[in-house]
């Protein structure tokens, strides 16, 4: 056990060395004082060539094994996840974490104790990475799971009808094949920072005497590893979403035409001084203030005080502060109106409870700014920080590469902006960057990883690049990076927008990488240019003979953009252009597509 005063007489540390152990021992509990003695203790054998120690009582060596899988679109199901794992191993078990993308379905029926990590996005779909477990685990090759035990967390946003309909789909799927639920299954809603840990805990506690009671002990001559690292990792930052990194704004510069229906922002942001690193095909996440006009009227109208203090979670700021910088106060869901409707007492509100669908039909159309003005009965100040949800940063596709930009990420979006209600809307991040945002203002961002969204690894590879919209930003990482790397594959961009003159984004680049031959091909689809209305997935059948072709010669697809509509028009295609030009039925041409996906040779970053 490690000591919290240590005499500086007897301590090889430096007086700073000894303050900072004493600080850090401090703040420990006795398990992790424990567990830290355990993990010195070994990495000082490995160090003199001895076998390593066991970490010191009262963690336990692992015996049964934990496999916990997460299917992520955003990331936030891969680091609950790799929360899950930390403490699972922090308590002496031995657990891996492991995405369903790289899972293999046929080891399924080897597993005795598996836990899900899910999210679920659009009308209640599994995430990119979770498809293939998700249709296996469906299907009639899906093994028998008699004597498994499952623990399932879903993620989600009660925004949407199908709340966390992967991960309720999941359970059952498995249960079907003979599973037992071990763990209480937990649906969270995207303040699920908040309630996450302590499903973890119950978790672990449940999970943990089978796991110690399954099988031989675990080889222990492994130095522990502290928690969150990764053996081989690149050097981690201390920027992350929960700590995220003060940016300055180098750059905001609207990128379509004074008479364009869109309002698209190019974004510059410095990240001098962070340590972040990102990859083609990676994210930005990037936290937001709330218009402060905005919030000053709605002080106004529900007769506040701006200026009284109220909690938020541990910590205590002014109303106001709170207001602009902590909630959520453009995205309506349900469970606002359910608290402010009880807070307030408003008999309007309360009827939806009767009426989920017509609540849906309402929050449609509504941000909590419009909900809030239409009854603005007052409250406590403190009632109303309680309704609302905790403020989630938003991702957004990178749009460049770091081996061209070194210290710098830039970002393309999409100004959200309406009218409704006899007033302008406005998204809450893209409001924020596109117009409240200036040139050398802060911004808090963090790095979100993508691996599934990845160039190939050989240089020569041709690649097919779909991006209507906005949706080119990973595109334009790919074409820096390629270009960086004087890479020599062939590459096929297909771009969409509504008008030529107007949102023809980033065309000068793209011409210029046509002259250099790192864009072998750029196919476009003005949609409203001509009386019949054309999109890229009209431009995929139009080439479909010599797409199919580089699909033959190895080519990697990727699509990004609007998954609503774009990506399953696309996706369509894609299986149209298959069928045709390869002379396949239709089974056919899904499992040719389904094939690709399996390889990597199909990725999408769709929203």
């Amino acid at each position: 056990m490690l000591h919290q005063n240590i005499p500086q007489t007897l301590s090889p540390l430096s007086p700073e060395q000894s303050a900072q152990m004493q600080a850090l021992m401090t703040s420990l509990n006795p398990v992790q004082q424990a567990w830290i003695s355990g993990y010195l203790a070994a990495t000082a054998s490995v160090a003199a060539g001895a076998m390593p120690a066991l970490p010191a009582a009262p963690v336990a060596a692992a015996a049964g094994k934990l496999t916990v899988l997460y299917g992520s679109q955003t990331g936030n199901a891969k680091h609950v996840a790799q929360d899950l794992v930390d403490k699972g191993k922090a308590r002496g078990l031995e657990a891996s974490l492991i995405n369903m993308a790289d899972y293999k379905p046929s080891k399924l029926k080897d597993e005795k104790h598996l836990a899900i990590v899910v999210s679920t996005y659009g009308e209640g779909e599994p995430p990119e990475p979770a498809q293939k477990l998700y249709d296996f685990i469906g299907s009639k090759k899906a093994p028998r799971l008699d004597g498994a035990q499952i623990a399932v967390l879903g993620l989600g946003d009660t925004s949407y009808e199908f709340f966390c309909q992967t991960a309720i789909d999941f359970e059952e799927r498995l249960v079907a094949l003979g599973a037992t639920v071990a763990v209480e299954r937990a649906l969270l809603d995207v303040d699920f920072d908040d309630h996450a840990p302590g499903w973890i805990d119950g978790a672990i506690d449940v999970l943990e005497p089978a796991l110690k009671a399954d099988g031989p002990p675990a080889n222990s001559n492994v130095v522990p590893m502290m928690p969150g690292l990764v053996a081989d990792a690149p050097a981690l930052t201390a920027y992350t979403k929960k700590s995220p990194f003060t940016a300055e704004v180098s750059a905001v510069q609207k990128i379509t035409g004074r008479d364009s229906t869109k309002d698209v922002r190019h974004l510059e942001i410095s990240l001098e001084g962070s340590g972040l690193h990102y990859q083609a095909g990676d994210a930005l996440g990037v936290y937001f203030e709330n218009d402060p006009a905005e919030v000053d009227a709605l002080i106004e109208a529900l007769s506040l005080d701006g200026d009284v203090l109220v909690r938020l979670g541990e910590a205590e700021k002014p109303l106001r502060a709170a207001l602009i910088e902590d909630l959520e106060l453009t995205q309506s869901y349900p469970g606002f109106v359910t608290a402010y409707a009880a807070a307030a007492e408003i008999p309007a509100l309360q009827a939806f409870a009767e009426d989920k669908a017509a609540l849906r039909d309402y929050l449609a159309e509504r941000q909590i700014y419009d909900i809030l003005r239409e009854h603005p009965k007052p409250i406590a100040a403190q009632a109303l920080v309680d309704a609302l949800r905790k403020q989630q940063p938003r991702l957004y596709s990178i749009a460049s590469s770091q081996k061209e930009m070194e210290d710098e990420v830039h970002l393309t979006l999409g100004v959200v902006a309406y009218d409704a209600f006899d007033r302008a809307h406005m998204g809450g991040c893209s409001g924020f960057l596109g117009h409240r945002v200036e040139e050398g203002g802060a911004l808090r961002v963090f790095v979100e990883h993508n691996d599934l969204f990845r160039l190939p690894e050989a240089a020569d590879t041709p690649i097919i690049m779909i991006g209507p919209g906005t949706g080119i930003a990973p595109f334009r990482a790919f074409l820096q990076d390629r270009d960086a790397d004087g890479a020599d594959g062939k590459a096929w961009l297909f771009f969409g927008n509504p008008h030529f003159t107007q949102d023809f984004l980033y065309q000068v680049e793209l011409q210029s990488y046509l002259k250099s031959g790192t864009l072998s091909r750029l196919d476009v689809a003005f949609s409203r240019d001509q009386a019949e209305k054309i999109y890229v997935q009209d431009r995929l059948r139009e080439h479909g003979a010599e797409l199919y072709a580089w699909l033959e010669q190895g080519a990697h697809v990727y699509v990004c953009g609007d998954a609503t509509r774009m990506a399953k028009d696309v996706h369509q295609a894609l299986l149209d252009v298959i069928a045709e030009h390869g002379g396949h039925s239709a089974e056919e041409a899904e499992a040719y597509l389904s094939a690709l996906r399996d390889t990597r040779r199909y990725q999408r970053d769709v929203y």
